[in-house]
Protein backbone atom coordinates (compact mmCIF):
# COMPACT_ATOMS: atom_id res chain seq x y z
CA UNK A 1 0.00 0.00 0.00
CA UNK A 2 2.56 2.13 0.91
CA UNK A 3 4.64 1.82 -2.37
CA UNK A 4 0.97 2.20 -4.37
CA UNK A 5 0.86 5.47 -2.15
CA UNK A 6 4.53 6.90 -2.91
CA UNK A 7 4.04 5.94 -6.88
CA UNK A 8 0.76 7.69 -7.35
CA UNK A 9 2.43 10.71 -5.09
CA UNK A 10 5.30 10.39 -7.57
CA UNK A 11 3.21 10.55 -10.43
CA UNK A 12 0.82 13.27 -9.57
CA UNK A 13 4.39 15.40 -9.03
CA UNK A 14 5.52 14.74 -12.22
CA UNK A 15 2.11 15.92 -14.25
CA UNK A 16 2.54 18.95 -12.24
CA UNK A 17 6.13 19.97 -13.24
CA UNK A 18 5.30 19.29 -16.56
CA UNK A 19 2.53 21.41 -16.47
CA UNK A 20 3.59 24.31 -14.35
CA UNK A 21 5.68 25.62 -17.99
CA UNK A 22 1.71 26.34 -19.29
CA UNK A 23 0.68 28.28 -16.44
CA UNK A 24 1.33 32.11 -16.74
CA UNK A 25 0.58 35.04 -14.11
CA UNK A 26 -1.16 37.75 -15.41
CA UNK A 27 -0.20 41.16 -13.35
CA UNK A 28 -2.59 44.45 -13.63
CA UNK A 29 -0.46 48.05 -12.37
CA UNK A 30 -1.49 47.20 -8.75
CA UNK A 31 -0.15 43.32 -8.65
CA UNK A 32 -1.14 40.03 -9.75
CA UNK A 33 -4.53 39.77 -11.00
CA UNK A 34 -4.70 35.84 -11.69
CA UNK A 35 -3.46 33.11 -13.37
CA UNK A 36 -3.66 31.82 -17.03
CA UNK A 37 -3.31 28.83 -19.02
CA UNK A 38 -1.07 28.80 -22.07
CA UNK A 39 -3.69 27.62 -25.20
CA UNK A 40 -1.72 28.04 -28.73
CA UNK A 41 2.18 28.08 -28.67
CA UNK A 42 1.65 30.74 -30.61
CA UNK A 43 0.84 33.18 -27.18
CA UNK A 44 -3.34 32.48 -26.75
CA UNK A 45 -3.90 32.72 -23.56
CA UNK A 46 -7.40 30.85 -21.47
CA UNK A 47 -7.80 32.80 -18.24
CA UNK A 48 -11.23 33.96 -16.36
CA UNK A 49 -13.27 37.37 -17.67
CA UNK A 50 -13.28 38.25 -14.04
CA UNK A 51 -9.19 38.44 -14.06
CA UNK A 52 -8.93 40.95 -16.75
CA UNK A 53 -11.66 43.09 -16.89
CA UNK A 54 -10.32 46.22 -16.61
CA UNK A 55 -6.90 47.81 -17.05
CA UNK A 56 -4.03 47.16 -18.76
CA UNK A 57 -2.10 44.08 -17.97
CA UNK A 58 0.68 41.60 -18.81
CA UNK A 59 1.75 38.59 -18.61
CA UNK A 60 4.52 36.50 -16.78
CA UNK A 61 5.75 33.36 -18.17
CA UNK A 62 7.39 30.58 -15.95
CA UNK A 63 10.20 31.08 -17.01
CA UNK A 64 10.09 35.21 -15.44
CA UNK A 65 9.21 36.51 -19.32
CA UNK A 66 7.27 39.50 -19.72
CA UNK A 67 4.97 40.57 -21.96
CA UNK A 68 2.12 43.08 -22.66
CA UNK A 69 -1.21 41.47 -23.19
CA UNK A 70 -4.34 42.11 -24.59
CA UNK A 71 -7.67 40.65 -24.99
CA UNK A 72 -9.01 38.71 -27.90
CA UNK A 73 -12.20 37.46 -26.38
CA UNK A 74 -14.18 37.85 -23.45
CA UNK A 75 -17.47 36.28 -22.24
CA UNK A 76 -18.72 37.84 -18.92
CA UNK A 77 -21.39 35.69 -18.79
CA UNK A 78 -19.39 32.46 -18.91
CA UNK A 79 -16.55 33.71 -17.27
CA UNK A 80 -13.87 33.49 -19.86
CA UNK A 81 -11.51 35.27 -22.19
CA UNK A 82 -8.67 34.59 -24.33
CA UNK A 83 -5.68 37.11 -24.24
CA UNK A 84 -2.49 37.31 -26.64
CA UNK A 85 0.57 37.77 -26.21
CA UNK A 86 3.68 38.65 -28.87
CA UNK A 87 5.21 35.17 -28.21
CA UNK A 88 5.83 32.08 -30.06
CA UNK A 89 7.00 28.49 -29.47
CA UNK A 90 5.20 27.93 -25.68
CA UNK A 91 4.42 25.14 -23.59
CA UNK A 92 1.06 23.65 -23.73
CA UNK A 93 -1.24 21.45 -22.16
CA UNK A 94 -2.69 18.78 -24.03
CA UNK A 95 -6.46 19.17 -23.90
CA UNK A 96 -8.31 16.52 -22.55
CA UNK A 97 -12.13 15.82 -22.64
CA UNK A 98 -14.04 17.06 -20.36
CA UNK A 99 -17.33 15.58 -21.12
CA UNK A 100 -15.72 11.86 -19.88
CA UNK A 101 -14.51 12.97 -16.48
CA UNK A 102 -16.51 10.91 -13.79
CA UNK A 103 -17.05 11.74 -10.11
CA UNK A 104 -14.42 10.77 -8.06
CA UNK A 105 -11.48 10.98 -10.30
CA UNK A 106 -8.39 13.36 -9.12
CA UNK A 107 -7.65 15.81 -10.24
CA UNK A 108 -4.99 18.87 -10.02
CA UNK A 109 -5.54 22.64 -9.63
CA UNK A 110 -2.73 25.37 -10.69
CA UNK A 111 -2.45 28.58 -9.76
CA UNK A 112 -0.91 31.00 -7.92
CA UNK A 113 -3.44 31.51 -4.15
CA UNK A 114 -2.68 34.82 -2.38
CA UNK A 115 0.73 35.20 -4.30
CA UNK A 116 1.96 31.89 -3.78
CA UNK A 117 3.31 31.16 -7.53
CA UNK A 118 3.28 27.96 -9.25
CA UNK A 119 0.82 26.48 -6.72
CA UNK A 120 -0.75 23.15 -6.91
CA UNK A 121 -3.52 21.26 -5.09
CA UNK A 122 -5.18 18.11 -5.27
CA UNK A 123 -8.50 17.03 -4.61
CA UNK A 124 -11.30 15.28 -6.64
CA UNK A 125 -14.30 15.77 -8.83
CA UNK A 126 -17.77 15.53 -7.14
CA UNK A 127 -20.09 16.72 -9.70
CA UNK A 128 -20.49 18.08 -12.90
CA UNK A 129 -23.11 19.41 -15.39
CA UNK A 130 -25.32 22.12 -15.65
CA UNK A 131 -27.89 21.93 -12.44
CA UNK A 132 -24.92 21.87 -10.08
CA UNK A 133 -27.23 23.54 -6.63
CA UNK A 134 -26.50 27.30 -5.74
CA UNK A 135 -24.63 27.68 -9.03
CA UNK A 136 -26.28 29.64 -11.99
CA UNK A 137 -28.04 27.51 -14.65
CA UNK A 138 -27.86 26.95 -18.21
CA UNK A 139 -24.03 26.63 -17.69
CA UNK A 140 -21.80 23.65 -17.32
CA UNK A 141 -19.33 23.44 -14.52
CA UNK A 142 -17.26 20.56 -12.79
CA UNK A 143 -17.36 20.84 -9.44
CA UNK A 144 -14.45 20.05 -6.90
CA UNK A 145 -13.51 18.72 -3.93
CA UNK A 146 -10.08 20.65 -3.35
CA UNK A 147 -8.78 24.13 -1.67
CA UNK A 148 -9.14 26.84 -4.55
CA UNK A 149 -8.17 30.20 -3.38
CA UNK A 150 -8.09 33.95 -4.89
CA UNK A 151 -5.08 33.41 -7.15
CA UNK A 152 -6.20 29.98 -8.59
CA UNK A 153 -8.52 31.89 -11.15
CA UNK A 154 -7.74 31.24 -14.64
CA UNK A 155 -5.02 28.24 -13.89
CA UNK A 156 -5.26 24.79 -15.68
CA UNK A 157 -7.28 21.82 -13.92
CA UNK A 158 -5.53 18.68 -14.85
CA UNK A 159 -6.53 15.01 -14.72
CA UNK A 160 -3.84 12.31 -13.63
CA UNK A 161 -2.86 12.16 -17.14
CA UNK A 162 -1.60 15.37 -17.12
CA UNK A 163 -5.08 16.89 -19.73
CA UNK A 164 -6.25 19.57 -19.16
CA UNK A 165 -10.19 19.50 -18.55
CA UNK A 166 -11.03 22.87 -17.04
CA UNK A 167 -10.25 26.56 -16.18
CA UNK A 168 -10.49 26.96 -12.41
CA UNK A 169 -13.15 30.04 -11.69
CA UNK A 170 -14.35 29.87 -8.23
CA UNK A 171 -15.01 28.97 -4.79
CA UNK A 172 -18.25 29.22 -2.88
CA UNK A 173 -17.01 27.31 0.82
CA UNK A 174 -13.21 26.40 2.22
CA UNK A 175 -13.46 22.82 -0.13
CA UNK A 176 -15.59 22.98 -2.80
CA UNK A 177 -13.88 24.98 -5.60
CA UNK A 178 -15.52 24.85 -9.29
CA UNK A 179 -13.86 24.82 -13.09
CA UNK A 180 -15.34 25.65 -16.34
CA UNK A 181 -15.08 22.21 -18.64
CA UNK A 182 -12.28 22.60 -21.58
CA UNK A 183 -15.12 21.67 -24.39
CA UNK A 184 -16.83 24.70 -23.05
CA UNK A 185 -13.69 26.61 -23.41
CA UNK A 186 -13.45 25.15 -27.16
CA UNK A 187 -17.08 26.24 -27.69
CA UNK A 188 -16.11 29.79 -26.49
CA UNK A 189 -13.57 30.08 -28.78
CA UNK A 190 -15.12 28.59 -31.63
CA UNK A 191 -17.62 30.86 -31.31
CA UNK A 192 -15.30 34.19 -30.59
CA UNK A 193 -12.42 33.39 -32.53
CA UNK A 194 -13.90 30.92 -34.85
CA UNK A 195 -11.22 28.43 -33.49
CA UNK A 196 -12.81 24.83 -34.69
CA UNK A 197 -9.51 23.12 -33.54
CA UNK A 198 -9.26 24.93 -30.41
CA UNK A 199 -6.44 23.15 -28.56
Amino acid sequence: MVNLLQQFSHELALVAANARTSLVRIAGDQGNLGAGTIWHSDGLIITNAHVVSGGQFSVILSNGDLYPAQRVAYDRDQDLAAIAIPASDLPTIPVGDSRQVRTGEWVIALGHPWGVRDSLTAGSVIGMGANLPELPTGREWLALSLHLRPGHSGGALLNVDGQLIGINTMITGPEVGFAIPSHVVKSFLKQHMGLAAAS
